[in-house]
């Protein structure tokens, strides 16, 4: 009998997806053939590390190369050609042309099956002075090591988005002067507006010169330093300016292969990361798949997912048969930003809106763990659920600790199918240091109950409508230290509002407001209960400031 010869299996891009199909094929199959091809010198390196290492906060530029070729030889036994490019596919041949990037030479390899992984690209709009040698893209470790090296004494993001925010910060750290320009009239775009005052008071806190609502126009020199000209006609001299406008998929490969493309660029697959030729598979950055939510097409550039499609890719070249189909996404996120963190999972206020998906809303307020035990640290949550059903449609987060724990219990929630109701009754460690006996996920999920039965109306803002009683329940020296920026508000204690309920019309509608939103609730019961038409303020005060600032409304 003759012996099978061993699968042939060639993978393009070596950073997450890539790297994470070739090691588990490996694993599946000690025989197959691999050989993983890199554009750039580096394979396997961890590319969200890089603004870390810019700034000094990872000090040895070796812990960022995940794995090197030797070491993938050694401990895989795969064939890593670095400085090599994909250039053609031949599906009718099952082979692919590549270039070594040092010589030009051209070979064919032949495979079985074929992964892409090619990653996406910076995005460079087409502006004028976009080629100037002071304007960087990060996406490598040269990248890295260039920008490194220039910044001096002033630098420019464009872009306040996830990686925008991560490289202002970090050059802050390293002790360069900082101007953050975002397009959007906030940062971070990818949350609601209302859940990012604290990153901006945040960045400000740290003398970050923020320019919100103002997109870039064009570059040119400014006696020998970099000139970034505004929308608006303002311009910000500087002496390196880094792009952080978002990513485009790096699909020129798959296209000019015949395979079939998303309307964004991007490779469309199947629940098993196989493309529209059934032996070609891709992933990561590159690919449209499901999102989880709502099983429609997305892309979500993030190293999670791309990890986890990498896998699933080589198990399903492997062992088919055994093969679990992909999920989807949910687009989970996360940044710091000095001391204050903020993230998502699943879906935000503004896509919902603007996909026109009924859902309900509430935003909470609490600390962390335990108000009493020292350290205390405040967050705040939006939860976002389906009326008809209660499931968990998306959350976000910020605060100053503890922001990742509640966003990884929501995303397994909404992962798991669970409801409002679930969530009310989700059972979360609890010790004073770690948390409270109930958590501000209880909270949320309790509020949303509430909301769903009818026994509180909440609102995201007090109204400017002079027909509206608005009336403040917190004590007169918490409203003299922080009052409401809005005439004609009735200040009412919440200990004395049962006794004063006649000093309102019940003619008219009344908005009740506290500093964290659980006490206004208190009184938006009492209200209810005496005839009033009542609506409460979700999420109190705190939302709408810094609660660390001079006048910040202390936990009751």
């Amino acid at each position: 009998m003759s012996a099978i010869a061993p699968l042939q299996i060639v993978i393009v891009g070596g950073v997450a997806a890539g790297a994470s199909a070739a090691a588990r094929a490996r694993r599946l199959d000690e025989f197959a053939h691999i050989t993983l091809l890199e554009r750039g010198p580096d394979v396997s390196f961890a590319n969200c590390g890089l603004p870390y290492y810019i700034g000094g906060e990872i000090g040895d530029r070796a812990a960022l190369a995940v794995q090197t070729p030797t070491t993938l030889k050694q401990l895989l036994n795969i064939e890593v050609r670095t400085s090599t490019a994909a250039i053609t596919i031949d599906r009718s041949n099952k082979r692919v042309q590549v270039q070594s990037i040092a010589d030009g030479t051209i070979a064919w390899l032949p495979y079985d099956k074929l992964v892409l992984a090619p990653g996406a690209q910076p995005l460079r709009p087409p502006l004028p002075g976009i080629d100037d040698p002071r304007l960087h893209t990060l996406r490598n470790l040269g990248d890295m090591d260039r920008i490194k090296a220039a910044a001096t004494a002033h630098v420019t993001v464009i872009g306040a988005g996830f990686i925008g925010l991560e490289m202002a910060e970090q050059f802050r750290h390293a002790g360069k002067d900082v101007t953050l320009v975002e397009l959007q009239p906030q940062v971070l775009p990818q949350l609601d507006q209302a859940m990012t005052g604290l990153l901006e008071d945040e960045l400000r806190r740290h003398d970050i010169t923020l320019i919100l609502g103002d997109g870039i126009a064009s570059f040119h020199d400014a006696d020998g330093r970099l000139g970034c000209t505004l929308a608006s006609g303002r311009v910000v001299t500087t002496d390196l300016a880094v792009l952080a406008l978002g990513v485009r998929p790096d699909t020129t490969l798959a296209r000019d292969a015949g395979l079939v493309l998303g309307p964004r660029g991007h490779i469309k697959v199947d629940t098993f990361m196989r493309t529209s030729d059934p032996d070609i598979y891709a992933g990561g950055d590159a690919v449209e798949v499901e999102d989880f939510v709502t099983g429609e097409a997305c892309a979500v550039p993030l190293g999670g997912p791309a990890n986890r499609q990498g896998r699933l890719a080589a198990d399903h070249i492997i062992r088919p048969a055994q093969t679990k189909p992909f999920p989807g996404v949910l687009g989970t996120a996360i940044v710091r930003v000095f001391e204050v963190t903020a993230g998502l999972t699943g879906w935000t206020e503004k896509r919902l809106k603007a996909a026109h998906r009924d859902y309900r809303v509430v935003t909470v307020n609490d600390n962390h763990h335990a108000g009493y035990y020292p350290g205390a640290q405040p967050l705040q949550l939006k939860l976002l659920w389906a009326p008809d059903s209660g499931r968990i449609l998306g959350a976000q987060v910020t605060g100053l600790a503890g922001v990742d724990k509640r966003l990884d219990v929501i995303a397994t929630a909404i992962m798991g199918g669970l409801t409002i109701d679930d969530l009310a009754q989700l059972e979360l460690a609890y010790a004073p240091p770690f948390g409270a006996a109930k958590d501000i996920i209880n909270l949320a999920a309790f509020t949303a109950v509430n909301a769903r039965d009818g026994l509180v109306t909440p609102v995201d803002r007090i109204p400017d409508d002079p027909a509206v009683q608005v009336v403040d329940v917190r004590p007169p020296p918490l409203v003299a230290a922080h009052p409401l920026p809005r005439e004609g508000i009735i200040n009412i204690p919440f200990g004395q509002l049962r006794d004063r309920a006649g000093e309102l019309d019940t003619s008219r509608p009344v908005v009740t407001v506290c500093a964290l939103g659980k006490t206004s609730y208190f009184a938006a019961r009492i209200l209810a209960q005496r005839g009033f038409e009542v609506r409460s303020l979700t999420g109190g005060i705190r939302a709408h400031f810094d609660p660390r600032s001079p006048a910040k409304l202390p936990t009751p």
